[in-house]
C-alpha cells in the first residue's frame, strides 16, 4: 500500500550505461539521485530498491543507495519459470503450465532447495534451465518473498509498469506519431511534472528563470 498522491515519476530517453573509468555518473543514474535527493530517500528509515533481476540495476542500486534492501520483482522470476516451463516441454503443453504452476508455488512459499533441485533436474541438457538456475542464484538474496511480504514490503514493481505505460506509452505511442529525441523528452518532462503534482512550480520556475535572465 501506498499514500495517495506519493509516486513521482522523471523519465527521459538517455543511457544508462556507464564504464569503471568514468569519472561522472550515467545520465539516467544522475536522474535517479536527484529525484531521490528531492523525494530525501536518504532519510528513509527503509528504502527498498525493486528491479528485474538486471545486474546495471543492483550497480546502480548499490552505488547511490548502498543502504537499501534489493528485491527482484516476483512477476519477472515468475515469467522466466513461465518460459523455462514451455522451453522444457512446448509452448502449448499442459504439462508446462502444471510445472510452472509448482515452481511459482515453492517461490513464494521460500521452498529455496524445491525450486533448485526441480530446475537442476533439466540443467544436463537444458541451456533454458542452466542460466534460468544462475539467475535464481545470482539474485537468491533479493527473492526473500515470504520474509519481505512478513514485513509489509511491495515485491512487485507493477506500479513502474503501470507508468511507463501511462506516462509514456499512452502520450508518445499513438498512431501516426514520430518524434525526435528532443521533442519526446519535451513532452515527457511535461508529462512528469502534472503526474508527480508539479506542473505548477515547473511553469513557476520557467518563469522566474526567464526573469533573472
Amino acid at each position: 500500500m501506498r499514500d495517495e498522491g506519493s509516486v513521482s515519476y522523471s523519465a527521459a530517453i538517455e543511457s544508462a550505461a556507464t564504464l569503471d573509468t568514468d569519472r561522472e555518473l550515467a545520465e539516467f543514474t544522475q536522474r535517479v539521485e536527484r529525484e531521490a535527493t528531492r523525494r530525501c530517500c536518504r532519510e528513509a528509515r527503509r528504502l527498498v530498491v525493486i528491479g528485474d533481476g538486471a545486474s546495471w540495476i543492483w550497480n546502480v542500486a548499490q552505488e547511490l543507495f548502498p543502504q537499501a534492501m534489493q528485491i527482484v520483482d516476483r512477476f519477472h522470476v515468475k515469467d522466466r519459470l513461465s518460459k523455462l516451463a514451455k522451453s522444457l516441454y512446448g509452448e502449448t503443453s499442459e504439462e508446462a503450465k502444471r510445472w510452472a504452476q509448482r515452481r511459482y508455488k515453492q517461490l513464494d512459499e521460500g521452498r529455496w532447495k524445491s525450486l533448485l533441485v526441480a530446475i537442476f533436474r533439466h540443467a544436463l541438457h537444458s541451456k533454458a534451465a542452466r542460466d534460468c538456475l544462475q539467475y535464481l542464484r545470482r539474485n537468491r538474496q533479493r527473492m526473500r518473498y515470504p520474509e519481505f511480504h512478513a514485513q509489509g514490503l511491495c515485491t512487485s514493481s507493477g506500479v513502474l509498469e503501470a507508468g511507463c505505460k501511462g506516462v509514456i506509452g499512452s502520450r508518445l505511442k499513438r498512431g501516426g506519431m514520430h518524434w525526435t529525441v528532443r521533442g519526446a523528452d519535451a513532452i515527457i518532462a511535461l508529462r512528469c511534472c502534472k503526474l508527480s503534482g508539479r506542473f505548477e512550480g515547473f511553469w513557476e520556475q520557467r518563469s522566474y528563470r526567464r526573469k533573472v535572465a
